[in-house]
């Protein structure tokens, strides 16, 4: 028995969206990423739907940390860890792994109060 089968490659205008959420997480415009990225996630029926949502989850968490929220911070990077926790290290050609791993150092350092990692916010990698 096989398992379900694998969603159907992403329009050219939904690949579009992705990447311009990922440039703007990587230039650390959070907010603009949350924008573009829940315009793709809106359009989704699969798997992917609860993907893109997890990476909408650490932009905001992101934002939240930019903002001097700490404790917003610490609930999306939960959120947003726990949504992208079944999927592969590399994902619809993100470097997921590294996200998760980077994320979860700075979640740590929120959670504790005593400062931010030594580490410039990670970037999401393509694979």
């Amino acid at each position: 028995m096989s398992g379900p089968a694998p969603p159907s490659p992403l329009s050219e205008a939904e690949r579009a969206l992705l990447q311009r959420g990922v440039a703007q997480f990587n230039a650390r415009h959070y907010f603009e990423c949350h924008d573009t990225l829940e315009e793709l996630w809106a359009g989704l029926r699969d798997e992917r739907r609860d993907f893109v949502q997890g990476l909408i989850q650490l932009a905001v968490a992101f934002y939240h940390l930019a903002n001097g929220n700490l404790p917003g911070a610490v609930r999306l990077f939960d959120r947003g860890l726990e949504r992208l926790r079944p999927y592969p290290a590399t994902y619809e050609g993100l470097e997921t792994g590294a996200l998760r791993e980077a994320a979860h150092r700075w979640r740590q350092a929120a959670a504790a109060g005593d400062g931010l990692p030594d580490e410039a916010p990670p970037r999401i990698g393509l694979g």
